[in-house]
């Protein structure tokens, strides 16, 4: 029995003045409760409970004892009930860090429907591609595509993206258009790196059902998805990534998609968050809702 039980079994036995009593009210064999007072008064060096063969009563020490546990154990009971009141209203200010493309092109546009469901909740949205220390900057919530970096934090996979291999109609001219990755060798790409400048993420596609890198030269290099498309437009070379943030530039011509047969699997996305905010009921809130939104336009992770 641990120590929330035993106080209110000795709670019960008090205002019952009867073991028994007690026992059967909590459902607990008679010899279990005795055992666990007599255990309580030995950790206490106290008497607790005066037996007598008509009635229990409580000692002075008992008597004292037993104001205080009526006293916490109403607490604990009020603590709970608010807990499960918030659960239900969730509330207060939630700060969340999107990728840009995240936020503009997937969740900014369904940011109402948030609000009409947990109208209590106020929200802080950052955006960008940089890495950010959730516990050092105050951020309740990331979402982020690739591989989580950091194994401190809860990931929860919302999403795989599909991805594409893309370039302007005039890079393609001045270049060529590949038909294999094989000839990737003899493109540029716009180079795009993690925010810590530490890892320049290569291109990636399935060869004879492999998945194989590609690192290609370029000239420029940047860590925003808004500057990569911007200098994709200006022919500064091919660019890969999730379809969704081209998808506009794809529809009217002014960029144009190749390898399309070896496409990658897809980029994960991530709904992450330090571990000592799991249980809060905003991040789950936002989570659980996060992850529809983007297995709505996504499919549902398997």
């Amino acid at each position: 029995m641990d120590r929330l039980d035993t106080l209110r079994l000795f709670v019960r036995i008090v205002e019952l003045g009867s073991f028994t009593r007690a026992a059967a009210l909590l459902d607990l064999p008679r010899a279990t409760a005795t055992h666990a007072i007599k255990e309580l008064e030995a950790r206490l060096g106290a008497r607790l409970l005066e037996r007598t063969t008509r009635q229990v009563r409580p000692t002075l020490d008992g008597q004292a004892y037993y104001e205080r546990c009526v006293h916490v154990l109403a607490e604990l009971d009020d603590a709970d009930a608010a807990l499960a009141q918030v659960a239900r209203d969730p509330r207060g200010t939630l700060r969340v860090d999107l990728h840009g493309i995240h936020a503009t092109g997937i969740v900014l546009p369904r940011i109402d429907e948030f609000h009409a469901r947990y109208p209590r909740i106020e929200l802080e949205v950052s955006s960008g591609d940089r890495l950010v220390d959730l516990v050092r900057e105050g951020i309740d919530c990331v979402v982020r595509s690739g591989i989580p970096r950091d194994s401190t934090l809860v990931a929860r996979k919302i999403a795989t993206m599909p991805e594409v291999v893309c370039a302007s109609p005039d890079y393609l001219q001045r270049f060529g258009v590949p038909r294999h990755p094989d000839e990737l060798a003899a493109h540029r790409a716009v180079g795009f790196f993690a925010s810590d400048r530490d890892l320049r993420y290569p291109f990636e596609l399935t060869v004879d059902g492999a998945l194989r890198e590609y690192q290609l030269d370029s000239w420029i290099g940047v860590n925003d998805a808004a500057c990569y498309a911007a200098a994709a437009l200006r022919g500064c070379g091919l660019i890969q990534l999730p379809r969704h943030g081209v998808e506009a530039y794809l529809d009217d011509g002014r960029l144009v998609e190749v390898l399309g047969e070896y496409a990658s699997p897809g980029v994960p996305a991530w709904a992450m968050y330090p571990q000592h905010r799991q249980l809060s009921p905003r991040v789950r809130a936002f989570v659980d809702w996060v992850a529809q939104v983007f297995a709505d336009k996504f499919g549902a992770v398997g």
